[in-house]
């Protein structure tokens, strides 16, 4: 799992060698500069998490490194490395905007000891700076109820599936819980302790687009009044849910597929290459086979998201599941209530065909609830569409006319006396009547 990119800024060779194999042996990914100059160049390029700076070094020393760094660079954490320790020196480059300092010389364990708080630091501030952006995707509970055999496979592929990091596109129709069962797979994968982000990819508008979903500087465009996370970055190391994935433009697929193949991306309005580690799950209500063949969705695109597709059948097709689901309804919301679903009630709930599925069933529990004052949930609380209902009576069986004769020769044979008499009530000779019996086994 990528764990960051980290910088180290030093003059003196044999130090840049030293600290750049502590930093890969720990799992992240360094980047070694003698040459100060060089260093803040190459920041203007890629985004690094972490800079490792030296005090003392020419052309410029370390606090000007610093300045110049964060100018470029405000949200990379830095920490100045020096051989003169003081107090006065730890002030003066946290006052410029330094995290923390180390003083040389230090021991492989007591680098890595600072560089593993440092990055944890690093990753919570990010989560606070975005916070505001993550509130509205905060949801309330996300057990799963089930007991249709169709779900029980459906849950066990996705637990199979939840430490992997195969992209997986889920299909279903609105309401059936597709947001769930992405948000299962995450709390079941190692990503847990993580972000889970969702992205409701038909409520953005396609010109804010890209800043949604990779941020923006401070004036990138009009009303971009200060830097903004983008929803990616905000789930490093955690799951991205892309809810509605067919509805992304297709100017935006292509950009989206750069990302998905390198995990790199810039915001908008900075030349900075970003990188992280993230989990994509997709979901659509749409038919994806139509939406290529009509050219909404790119080839590339979709094969890039549906590494692994899982379909979540509607409500209609597991109605064995409706009493589970209106009981833990009822236990969700109605607090201490003790409530009783009528008879006649249950009988139109579970005939109706929800084609709004489970949302759909959530939100009429919670209006028998609010109509229920006397503790008892009658038919009358119900809406007309459900009241008027009418359940598809069960077509009648077809049969072949093989089927329709062989059933008629039994019948005839039954009541005549005999095969002679048989064929003459059957209006056949006695030779075709022994041939149907043959071919029927009669």
């Amino acid at each position: 799992m990528y764990k960051g990119r980290i910088a180290v800024i030093d003059d003196e060779i044999n130090i840049l060698k030293t600290i750049e194999l502590s930093i890969s042996s720990a799992g992240y990914t360094p980047e070694i500069f003698s040459n100060p100059v060089l260093a803040l160049g190459r920041v203007k390029e890629v985004y690094f998490d972490l800079a490792f700076i030296d005090l003392k070094m020419a052309p410029m020393n370390g606090i000007e490194v610093l300045t110049e760094l964060k100018k470029i660079s405000p949200d990379t954490t830095a920490v100045m490395m020096t051989a003169h320790g003081s107090i006065e020196t730890a002030v003066e480059t946290m006052r410029k905007g330094a995290y923390d300092y180390i003083t040389k010389p230090f021991t492989h364990k007591e680098f890595i000891h600072i560089l593993e708080r440092v990055y944890e630091y690093h990753q919570m501030d990010k989560k606070i700076k975005g916070l505001s952006y993550q509130l509205d995707e905060l949801h309330g509970d996300e057990n799963i109820v089930y007991s249709n055999k169709l779900m029980v496979d459906i849950l066990k592929t996705a637990r199979d599936v939840s430490d992997s990091d195969i992209p997986l596109l889920i299909e279903g129709e609105s309401g059936t819980g597709k947001e769930v069962l992405a948000r299962f797979i995450h709390n079941n994968s190692l990503r847990k302790n993580n972000p889970f982000i969702t992205i409701n990819c038909a409520a953005i508008p396609e010109n804010l687009f890209e800043s949604e979903l990779f941020g923006h500087i401070k004036g990138a465009f009009t009303n971009a009044i200060k830097d903004r996370i983008g929803r990616l970055e905000l789930a490093d190391n955690g799951t991205v849910f892309l809810d509605e994935v067919a509805e992304i433009p297709k100017p935006m697929q292509v950009k989206l597929l750069r990302f998905l193949q390198s995990m790199e991306f810039e915001r908008v309005g900075e030349s900075i290459t970003r990188k992280i580690d993230i989990r994509i799950i997709s979901a659509t209500n749409r038919d994806v086979e139509a939406e290529l063949a009509a050219g909404t969705v790119r080839d590339d695109f979709y094969y890039r998201i549906a590494g692994l597709k899982i379909k979540l059948p509607p409500l209609r097709d597991r109605k064995d599941e409706i009493p589970i689901l209106i009981d833990y309804f009822i236990k969700k919301y109605s607090g201490k209530r003790e409530i009783t679903i009528a008879e006649e009630t249950r009988k139109y709930l579970l005939d109706y065909d929800w084609p709004g599925n489970i949302r759909e069933l959530e939100t009429i529990i919670k209006r028998l609830l609010v109509f229920a004052k006397d503790n008892i949930a009658k038919p009358e609380y119900l809406p007309v569409e459900i009241l008027n209902f009418k359940p598809k009576q069960a077509v009648q069986q077809l049969y072949r006319i093989e089927d329709l004769e062989k059933q008629h020769i039994i019948e005839v044979l039954k009541i005549a006396p005999n095969t002679k008499d048989a064929a003459k009530i059957l209006g056949i000779s006695e030779t075709t009547l022994w041939r149907k019996r043959k071919l029927y086994g009669l």
